[in-house]
Order: structure tokens, then sequence, then C-alpha cells
């Protein structure tokens, strides 16, 4: 785990390398990524990351997460384009963390996720990290 202070946002792309969708996405992804600078993100093989993941489930690429501190705020497929993973994140980072906290626990899918030790985990430290 590293030593370093967690972000304020993780955002986790689970994704596969033999996937064309993932391939296609993961340079826009990186290119969100280099826009919030002062958020983790994560690119994660399905199958090279498989102990990390635990028992999550992926059906569909891309699966992301979005979670601010440990709070998770979304988990789920997301269509594969940039723009729309930027709007969401400029929503998120827009909420007071007091905001965050009551969105995250705002449905039973949500509270759900905040039970999650595998949710919970991700984003705990450099694995797949992308580097701005």
């Amino acid at each position: 785990m590293s030593r370093q202070a967690l972000p304020e946002f993780v955002v986790a792309c689970l994704c596969a390398d033999w996937c064309a969708v993932c391939r296609d996405y993961a340079s826009g992804f990186r290119n969100i990524a280099l826009q919030f600078p002062a958020a983790g993100f994560q690119w994660l093989d399905i199958e090279l990351h498989t102990d990390y993941l635990g028992d999550l489930d992926v059906e569909n690429f891309p699966t992301l997460l979005i979670k601010r501190r440990q709070w998770v705020l979304f988990y789920g497929t997301m269509p594969p384009s940039p723009a729309h993973l930027k709007r969401t994140l400029e929503v998120f980072v827009q909420q007071s963390a007091a905001e965050s906290q009551e969105y995250a626990l705002s449905s039973v899918e949500r509270r759900c996720w905040q039970n999650d030790v595998d949710l919970q985990r991700l984003g705990s430290d450099d694995r797949g990290k992308i580097s701005a």
C-alpha cells in the first residue's frame, strides 16, 4: 500500500487487454486523467489484477468505479465516451463532501456499495495507477 495520502477522488476503470472497446477507450481515459490531476486514476486489467479485484463481477466494459474518499459514488458500466466520464466527474467534484456522502447513501444499491469490501479496497494503493 502506498504511504502517500490518498487522493480525494479515485477513478478506476476495469477493462481487459483483449477487449477492443477497452483498447479504444484507454487513450480517452488517460486524457481525462490529465484534466483531473488531483484525482487518482487507475487502469485495472481484470485478468492481470484478478486477486486485487476479489469477487467483483465485471459484466461489461468499461466498468468504472468513482469514489470520494471512502464513499463509492458510482460503480458500473459507463458508455465508452470520455466526454461522459468528464461530465460525471464534474458533477461529483462540484458536490460538497456532505453532499457526496448523502448521494452515496441515497439508494439501496449505493448503500450496498459502501459495505462491499472489494469496492472499498480499489484505489487504496498504486496498482494500475495512471501518472499525469
